[in-house]
This record gives C-alpha cells, structure tokens and sequence, in this order.
C-alpha cells in the first residue's frame, strides 16, 4: 500500500516531554460508479533520530466531518530528545486495516524531525510568536502569499542553528474577511478553503512540521471585531461554521483535548476554547480573550458586568497563576493587557477594566512573580512593564508581536507608554507603565528567550532584519 502525501499539514501541534501530536489532512475519492466515497485513514510511525529503526506505524481516522483530516498521537517518547517521523494517508477504512500484516511503502510520505519539550523546570527556552497573517484572498481564488517570507526567515534561524522550542501564533492566522462585506467566508467549505490555503504555503508548512505550534483566535477567525457587530442570525449562523473550521485547523493537535486511547479525542464540540501547557522554565496559559467576551450593553469600559473572559477561564487563569510553580508565567492572550491606545480601546483589555483591575489585584497580592503576557492584533510590536507605587515587589511584562504581514501601510498607532495605567474601584493602588518601546510597525516576528532571572525580547522585520532587543529582568 501506497503512503500517499498528506494535502495539508503535516503541522506538528502540542509537544509534551513523553507525547506528540501531528495534523494531517487526506483526501476522499468518490468510487468508480461516483456513487459512493472511499475514505482515507492516515499512517504515522516514528523513531529516536539515534535508532535505525522506526516504531510501528499507528493508523488514525481522517474524518469527513473535520474536512477528511485527524491527529496522531505518539506517546512513550523521552523529554529533550530528536525525533524523525513519516506521514501520509491512503484509501481505506480504518476498521479494516489489517494492521498487523499491511505493507506500506513510505516513500512519498512526509519525513520530518522535532524535538520533544523539556521537563526540567530551569531549562531555558526559546519560542518564536506573532501575529495576523494576512492572506488575500482575489477575484474568488488567487491568495497573496507574500506573508510567506516571514515564515521563510524564521526557517532560516532555525537552519542556522537557533534553538527554537516552539512557535506561538496568537491570533488572526486567516483573515476569513478580508475584504469586509465583499467576498468573506461564509459556508464551512469556504472557511475550510481559507485555512488550506493559508497553511500549505511552503514555509510556513515547513515551520509547522518541525517546530511545536500553538494557537489562539482572534476577531478575523470569524469576522472584524467579533462580537461588536454580530446579528443574531451570525451567532446561529456564521459562528459555528467559522469555529467549526477553527477546531479543525487550530484546535485538533492542541493541548484542550484530552488524549484518550492512544488518540486525540476530538469528537463533539468542546466546551472551551482555551488551555495550558508547560516547557523547561516556562508555563503557558493560552486564552480565549474573543469567544467569551460579554458587551454587557455597555460601552463604559469600567462597567463591572463586561467580561473579555468567562468567569470560569477567569477563575482557571487565577488558579494557574498562583499554582506555585516558580516557572515564567507566559499568559497568551490574542489582544494586548497593556499598553492601552490612548484613545478608548474597548476591543482590548482596556474595554474590559474591571476584570483587568481584578487580575492585576491578584497578581499583585498574591505575589505571583514573572508574570508575562504575549499578544499581538495591533499591527506593532513592543514590551513594556507595570509597576506599583505602593508595592515595590509587583511587575508584569507585556511583550507584543504583530503583524506577521499587512498588505497596506502600517498606522503609527498612539499608544500610553507611561503614566499610570486605567483600573476601576477595584484598587487602590496605582499601577504605572515603565520602560515601554520602542513600537515597530514593519512586518515582522519576535523571539523569546527565557530563564528564571530574565528574558531577551527580539524583533526582526519581515525578511530577517534584526529590528530591536530588550532584555527584562524578572
């Protein structure tokens, strides 16, 4: 049996230090008689890059539902190891595999390498992370791919010799209405061709089948400023079909499923949309800062009843961070905690004051230290600190990381780089910004690298120019 290459994918997802998962779409064929449909199954085996032989091959399902894709799940690996894997799909139901005595001929199927995490608490890490991946989508068909030499140049790090522990894309990876009104997806087989499109782009291909990739949504996953203008007919509508093809493509290898019998159970809906996972000194909490959110009627930012969050991933972020790890605390979030626009922002965290007030008083009172927050959506990259007046021992970083690439010129947005930060009644205390900037609004990536002392905050420019380096001590 033919291992044929996979459509889509392979993108290797979440990277434990003794599990892996890979994505992989196949292709269904409709019989001779095109009356009916052969379906695919896919195939992965792998093997420690010091052994000469490979495992024996799993067989997953690769479902019509979730666009004829699946994840496999290899488990019993070692922490901090190389590994090579192959991967493919061919015609045949699962079920009746005879998986035993089948012979497969590997050829074509794609053969990659990555490492497994650490589990060590004071390894040092380095991830690459950003956002919006604009992706035009013309006259029906044709995609912009210029957004690809991103990808490209961190590839080229990578194959220079850079560790690269993970990549970190933190929301708006498709723009599903790029054109607003004119031409946004609206069906699933629109928003399945959006996220094909998007990630089988050659480096960025390349990126995600060897380096550890996680995700988050932001409004361009559904559409501009998801909720603010959503009718109730796109809540029935257009948000389970753009969620649908979110799960698919960015949820299905993550960490929020549970793996369950050698698989990754991504059947039924889940009922969250964010997660956490851990590498070396690093703890991550990756939100979902749009699906949650509650307007509240209300356009006064300090208005207690505005959630950007649910109370019950509030309360999960809250446990999280005081759960005594002693790791860094990195906390994705798909729009920035700070700094705020110096116009009203009600889309950020800015909008949302209360329950901002309210993390910050636990962060703060708690003594939860290297804390770290990581967004991207406003087109310029930076970091910046809060202080307290009153409480020497409190400080939060903010590193921001946007835009992978926007077609247009870039605005010089006005951002608050000192002074005291916006918070309600909740406190009464006073958080200030410090050592905020500089803002780059090229194209571009940013590279973390972090320890228990301190992190090193770089951005390069869309083709590999090293734009600025800061370094923030915990």
């Amino acid at each position: 049996m033919k291992v044929k290459p996979l459509t889509t994918g392979p993108i290797l997802g979440a990277v434990t230090g003794d599990t892996a998962r890979i994505f992989g779409r196949g292709e269904y064929k409709l019989s001779r008689n095109k009356k009916s449909v052969l379906p695919c199954v896919g195939v992965a085996r792998i093997r420690a890059l010091d052994s000469s032989d490979y495992d024996p091959p799993i067989f997953f399902k690769m479902s019509p539902a979730f666009d004829t894709s699946g994840v496999a799940v290899f488990e019993e690996l070692s922490s901090e190891t190389e590994y090579e894997y192959q991967i493919g799909y061919f015609l045949q139901k699962k079920e009746e595999v005879d998986q035993a005595n089948i012979k497969l001929d590997w050829s074509k199927a794609h053969t990659k390498q990555f490492q497994t995490a650490s589990t060590d608490p004071k390894k040092s890490r380095s991830f690459v992370f950003g956002s919006c991946r604009y992706l035009l989508k013309l006259f029906g068909s044709w995609f912009d791919d210029r957004g690809d030499k991103t990808f490209e140049s961190i590839l080229k790090q990578i194959n220079s010799g850079t560790t690269t522990n993970s990549l970190l894309m933190v929301g708006d990876q498709i723009y599903a209405d790029d054109l607003n009104a004119i031409g946004a997806d609206r069906t699933i087989e629109e928003f399945f061709s959006r996220y094909q499109e998007t990630f089988t782009q050659p480096h960025i291909r390349e990126l995600m089948a060897q380096v550890p990739t996680y995700m988050t949504l932001d409004d361009h996953e559904i559409e501009d400023n998801w909720p603010s203008k959503a009718s109730s007919k796109d809540w029935v509508t257009l948000f389970p079909v753009a969620i649908h093809a979110y799960i698919t493509y960015q949820m299905s290898h993550s960490p929020l499923f549970e793996i369950v019998d050698d698989k990754a159970d991504v059947i039924g809906s889940p009922s969250k949309l964010w997660y956490k996972f851990t590498d070396g000194c690093c703890d991550f909490f990756v939100t979902d800062t749009r699906t949650e959110r509650d307007e509240a009627e209300s356009s006064d930012p300090a208005f207690e009843e505005r959630e950007i969050i649910n109370e019950d991933q509030f309360e999960a972020l809250k446990k999280w961070l005081a759960d005594g790890s002693e790791r860094v605390k990195f906390v994705a979030s798909a729009v920035p905690f700070f700094p705020d626009f110096k116009k009203t922002g009600l889309d950020k965290w800015s909008g949302y004051l209360h329950q901002r007030t309210e993390l910050l008083e636990f962060i703060r009172t708690n003594k939860i230290k290297r804390v770290v927050f990581l967004s991207g959506d406003v087109h310029c990259s930076m970091s910046a600190e809060l202080l307290c007046e009153e409480d020497p021992d409190f400080k939060i970083i903010s590193l921001i990381s946007s835009a992978f690439f926007w077609p247009y010129p870039h605005k010089s947005g006005s951002f608050q780089l000192s002074g005291k930060l916006k918070t309600t009644s909740l406190t009464s205390h006073s958080y200030t910004l410090t050592n905020a900037g500089p803002a780059h609004f090229d194209d571009n990536f940013s590279r973390v690298t972090c320890d228990l002392n301190s992190l090193k905050f770089q951005v390069f420019q869309r083709l590999g120019k090293l734009l600025g380096e800061k370094e923030h001590s915990f």
